[in-house]
């Protein structure tokens, strides 16, 4: 008889500190996402208002400028998430790969936060100049300006492409260390979906499938994060004996 020990591979002790983190990180950004998301399009129509006239966006928003700043600023906390994030899970990734991971990590955070954060600093006032009719044109003006360079052209384009190729590079950095297949396949699924948004501006159609990506992501996230903290079980081994 025979005894043989089996032992379930899990991460260094230094990583699973690491994993830890970055599933908090990561559940809690997912979390805020989608709670900030729900309210904001059950309050503020967002982001279907974008599309109606400014003079009608900012009426809104003046109607409900507390609940609309208070969740918007919960969203940029839930983006700025994504930079402890990519710190933690580049250490557990190492060398150079974990380098890129933890920079497009702090990258996407700082993107989508300067591009969320006009609703609370700048928007606000815009919204109040536009109630005076001779400040009315200039205000608009600059709330579509804001709205192009900040929200469409950084939070939004960039924020796709940073996002897209973060995911991908967590899921080939440890598809086969902690990401079962199954949850690796969903994540460069998300990732596609998510980076179609950078060609919105030319192909509308390409809302949806980018639309279709964080709804997918998100949920990657938490599953994602559930399995970082799995991995941060000690390793325990079993016995299995078989005849000689």
């Amino acid at each position: 008889m025979t005894t043989t020990a089996t032992t379930t591979p899990t991460l260094s002790p230094e990583s699973r500190r690491d994993a830890r983190r970055a599933a908090i990180a990561l559940g809690g950004a997912s979390l805020l996402a989608i709670a900030g998301f729900t309210v904001l399009g059950s309050v503020f129509e967002y982001p279907q208002i974008l599309d109606e006239p400014t003079a009608d966006v900012l009426a809104l928003f003046r109607e409900h400028q507390a609940t609309v700043t208070t969740w918007f600023a919960i969203l940029a906390i839930g983006s700025a998430l994504m930079a402890p994030a990519g710190i933690w899970l580049g250490r557990i990734a190492g060398g150079t790969l974990g380098r890129w991971i933890a920079g497009l990590g702090i990258a996407a955070a700082v993107v989508q936060v300067v591009g969320l954060q006009r609703w609370v600093t700048l928007v606000p006032g815009i919204a109040d100049d536009a109630l005076d009719p001779a400040q009315r044109a200039d205000a608009e003006d600059r709330f579509e300006l804001f709205h192009t360079v900040l929200g469409q052209a950084i939070g939004e384009t960039l924020g796709y492409a940073f996002t897209a190729a973060f995911t991908v590079l967590v899921v080939i950095a440890l598809r086969r260390t902690v990401l079962p297949t199954w949850l690796a396949v969903t994540g460069y699924v998300s990732a596609g979906l998510i980076a179609t948004g950078v060609i919105i501006p030319l192909v509308e159609p390409a809302s949806l499938t980018n639309f279709a990506g964080y709804v997918l992501w998100c949920a990657w996230l938490l599953a994602f994060a559930a399995v970082l903290v799995r991995a941060t079980r000690q390793p325990r081994t079993t016995n299995g004996a078989s005849d000689a």
